[in-house]
């Protein structure tokens, strides 16, 4: 209870020193990085990168148009061949990929942009492998029941194959490379993907981890990967340009495991230690919720965490707000409505209203379309 105050009160000196009462539209510091709003573009899958998965000119015009926000987190971004599990991603494994995600980060120039590092895990599929390698995973437990995208069209999911505990050394190192281009690209910070049943968050969680070695286990054994993820990539960032993202609610990709509550407090109390970023959580339910409790929220997460903690899943601007005004949360970040509305900042902050939701069908097309043919509100009434 003394530490839960204790950090109550550190983080309400910080908020102080910032402003006197937080609003979504105003400016906010991660760090030595100035926001210019507490908006957050949440990271999103869109699939433009093609079968070479190297970043385009499309990918930049789409990230500069929404550069209204404080805080851009780029879709997110495998690692390594063998992190590869979504059709068309980009890739942060090869020299040509970091080059050309050059081309968004000199085309985002008012905005921070991070760029989200993923691993999925289980969740991909032998196609997507060098000889039909299957997935790997912390345990051989697959995701039950719906099919995945694969370059041989729909598939049913897999069994992974359990990863020996010499091979993850070599992903914590896939990891810190992947940071190491980032860095050369041009990004402002990294974001540690460990949400949505991908490779981390099924290390994290007992439902997936069932490993009797030092990664498995109790809690601080299933915690180990991802701490040695982020001491990885402090050794190539600084911590205040280094963010973790968690889902504690989520059932995506078959996950929500019966001791949550415990596992999703103490991670977030050992990342505390680090002076991170932000933590970035999905505490919305838009997603799903496991229903094997009470939802966590943004206040518990408050008790142990004491740097800036970014909200995210389903917000609406009032709600942001008085996620913002009541201090449990620094930022949000807000998803499908940027994917309609490049504009969303300036949207909110003239009260203005939103385009119709981008029909879901365009999300993930190869093109143009439903990507960066969505007008801003001057563009919509210089055509009406």
């Amino acid at each position: 209870m003394l530490r839960a105050i204790a950090l109550l009160i550190t983080h309400m000196i910080q908020m102080n020193t910032q402003t006197a009462s937080p609003s979504l539209l105003e400016p906010f510091k991660i760090g030595d990085l100035a926001l210019k709003n507490r908006v957050v573009m949440a990271p999103m899958t869109r699939a433009r990168a093609g079968e070479t998965r190297i970043p385009n000119a499309l990918m930049a015009k789409y990230y500069a148009q929404r550069d209204g926000a404080g805080l851009i987190v780029t879709e997110a971004t495998v690692i390594s061949e063998q992190a590869n599990g979504w059709v068309n991603t980009p890739g942060i494994y090869s020299d040509e990929q970091g080059e050309a995600w050059k081309q968004v980060t000199a085309a985002v120039s008012e905005t921070p942009i991070f760029l989200q590092l993923w691993h999925c895990g289980r969740a991909s599929h032998s196609s997507f492998h060098s000889n039909n390698e299957l997935p790997v995973a912390p345990s051989a437990i697959k995701i039950n029941g719906g099919e995945i995208h694969t370059p041989i069209g729909k598939q049913p999911y897999e069994t992974p194959r359990a990863l020996k505990t010499d091979e993850i050394s070599l992903i914590v190192a896939d990891y810190r490379k992947a940071a190491e281009r980032a860095k050369i690209a041009g990004f402002d910070g990294v974001e540690i993907h460990g949400a949505n049943g991908y490779l981390i968050d099924s290390f994290l969680q007992s439902k997936t981890n069932h490993r009797t070695d030092s990664y498995g286990g109790g809690v601080e054994n299933r915690y180990r990967f991802l701490a040695e993820i982020v001491e990885a990539i402090l050794t190539v960032w600084p911590a205040n340009r280094v963010g973790v993202r968690l889902s504690p609610n989520g059932i995506y990709n078959d996950m929500g495991s019966p001791d949550y509550r415990e596992t999703f407090s103490y991670i977030a109390e050992q990342l505390n230690a680090y002076g991170l970023a932000y933590l970035h959580l999905m505490d919305g339910l838009g997603f799903g919720f496991h229903e094997l409790g009470a939802p966590m929220t943004l206040a518990e997460f408050r008790e142990v965490f004491s740097g800036p903690l970014i909200g995210n899943c389903g917000y609406t601007q009032e709600e942001a707000e008085s996620a913002i005004s009541s201090g449990v949360s620094d930022l949000i970040a807000f998803g499908r409505p940027f994917i309609s509305n490049p504009d969303l900042v300036e949207r909110f902050a003239r009260s203005l209203p939103l385009n119709p939701p981008a029909e879901m069908n365009a999300w993930y097309s190869f093109g143009a379309e439903g990507y960066t043919d969505f007008p801003t509100y001057q563009e919509s009434q210089a055509v009406s």
